[in-house]
């Protein structure tokens, strides 16, 4: 987790995966729960769960979604609540995934609001993974300088 990144858990969890890097600026939430007028439990809300060797790009929303593993979040991209993020995919740039939005494994997700706009090749997909060690290296760099 990069500088100036908030993580904020207050009314539910966020669970982040291996070698998963989130960087400078980016904001993850989660969403609470709701009470009826009677204060009876209506909706137990949504945690955010980020998998393994994922790359959220500077300054994103992460909000109260799924991401599963090897997903690239492109700089300034919002995901919004019970949005689901399938393996292997990339969400670009800017782009904004609204509320309950959901793309099947290796999707290029663009646009706001976000599309499906096709299925990444093998080349794509690898390097997701190539992504996130690139940053667990930069972490280990950054670490030995502080020594």
């Amino acid at each position: 987790i990069w500088f100036n990144c908030v993580l904020r858990a207050d009314v539910n969890f966020i669970k982040i995966g291996k070698r998963t890097n989130i960087q400078d600026l980016s904001t993850v939430h989660v969403w609470h729960r709701e009470f009826d007028e009677k204060g009876k439990l209506k909706d137990v809300g949504f945690p955010t769960i980020i998998g393994d060797d994922v790359t959220i790009g500077h300054n994103c929303v992460i909000h109260a979604c799924v991401i599963k593993n090897r997903v690239l979040i492109g700089m300034n991209a919002v995901v919004m609540d019970n949005a689901l993020i399938e393996e292997d995919s990339i969400v670009g740039a800017g782009s904004v995934v609204t509320k309950g939005k959901k793309f099947p494994p290796r999707s290029l997700i663009l646009g706001n609001p976000a599309k499906f706009v096709r299925e990444l090749n093998d080349e794509e997909v690898s390097f997701l993974k190539q992504s996130a060690l690139n940053y667990v290296d930069f972490k280990n760099e950054f670490l030995k300088d502080l020594q």
